[in-house]
């Protein structure tokens, strides 16, 4: 055997088990990603709800509340966010539309 046979040898033998450990490192921080993410989703989640019963009550939402719900939203959609939410922002727009009436037409 030469040395370059000796060497290739050698680098598979630790190649391989260190790849293996790459590909489950990567895997791992995937999950830690995931529940990360899930965990952030669960937290919009009960704000935008937050926000929504408290405005969707005193039947208006101020300007600076509404840019916040609208920035927890677009997080939360792009999360993967589902329907419910959807629902409510529906409404809070409404509010908002109403309340930017309601303005315009005392002037």
């Amino acid at each position: 055997m030469d040395i370059t046979q000796v060497l290739v040898a050698i680098l598979t033998v630790v190649v391989t088990p260190l790849m293996g450990y790459i590909v489950w490192l990567l895997k791992e921080q995937k999950k830690d990603r995931t529940a990360q993410e899930k965990g952030i989703m669960l937290l919009l989640r009960v704000q935008l709800i937050e926000y929504h019963d408290k405005y969707m009550k005193k039947g208006e939402i101020p300007t600076y509340a509404y840019d916040n719900f609208e920035d927890m939203y677009q997080a939360y959609h792009e999360l993967g966010g589902n329907s419910m939410v959807e629902k409510m922002h529906k409404e809070i727009n409404e509010l908002h539309l109403q309340k930017k009436e309601d303005d315009h037409h005392e002037d």
